[in-house]
């Protein structure tokens, strides 16, 4: 590899990598050390193809969820088996990996734009901006880059948009699906949410076990199956489809209803 060689948004890979070495050694003990992440499905990673992949996934923080998906993605190339035990894989790191990210978050300290350099496609979300509820047309710019990225590797996307569990799934996701007909691999995440804040920069309490299931792709017909369909269909593998409320444990839900409740009265208190 070229010492300049730059990928399709003009990013140097040899930066990008030792960026990505050393996020990686930083953040290790985020996962293997203070909390565990127990892992299912690494040799799904294994069987894909190097391009054109597409991962779903529910969003528990900003930043923690993400990472840990550049740890065990890697680590499963490297032939870890539902493990990232021994940070040798972060030696030879997969550079065509990307991250669908808000642009304005990625744009709000040199942190952020570190971490934007390592793998992010900033998009400007059509629902929300600086706290407040927008309605913006979508930038085909933003669609056109997330082809770009599939085109030469993988892409991580959180078709919700938010870190609240169970809203709605973004209807752009299944547009995206349908127009540029990748791999689609589910990714389901728990424990997040109580080992970091909410940004996922800082860990909020140790001990905690993390869940990382990588599912198999999905069955998809691009052509003929309709947006609602597909949507319905990314909600039930990742098990944010309404239905999933049904089985979740009475105090887990009266935690969560309390945490945004006290978000909410954080936001107000500001403003």
């Amino acid at each position: 590899m070229g010492l300049f060689k730059r990928n399709p948004f003009g990013h140097i890979l040899f930066l990008k990598k030792w960026l990505i070495r050393i996020m990686g050694m930083v953040t290790h003990q985020r996962y293997k050390g203070f909390n565990k992440l127990e892992i299912e499905g690494s040799e799904v990673i294994r069987q894909l193809p190097a391009e054109n992949v597409l991962f779903v996934s529910n969003h528990q923080t900003y930043f923690a969820d993400v990472v840990a998906m550049f740890h065990v993605f890697n680590a499963s190339l490297s032939g870890r088996e539902d493990s990232i035990k021994n940070i040798g894989y972060l030696w030879r790191p997969k550079l065509n990996m990307y991250y669908v990210a808000a642009a304005e978050t990625m744009k709000k300290s040199l942190l952020t734009k570190i971490l934007a350099y390592a793998g992010s496609i900033s998009i400007q979300r059509t629902w929300r901006a600086a706290g407040q509820e927008v309605h913006r047309q979508v930038k085909m710019s933003d669609i056109t880059n997330i082809g770009i990225a599939l085109k030469d590797g993988w892409v991580i996307t959180f078709p919700q948009g938010t870190t609240t569990p169970w809203k709605p799934l973004r209807k752009g996701t299944a547009h995206i699906i349908k127009k540029y007909k990748p791999v689609v691999v589910p990714v389901v995440i728990d424990g997040f949410r109580r080992s970091f804040d909410k940004k996922g920069l800082f860990i909020k309490k140790k001990g905690i076990l993390q869940h990382m299931v990588i599912k198999p792709p999905l069955e998809i017909d691009y052509d003929n199956e309709s947006v609602e369909s597909i949507i319905e269909k990314l909600e039930y593998a990742i098990e944010q489809h309404p239905s999933f409320l049904k089985v979740i444990p009475e105090n887990e839900l009266l935690a969560y209803e309390e945490e945004h409740k006290q978000r909410r009265w954080r936001t107000k208190k500001k403003g």
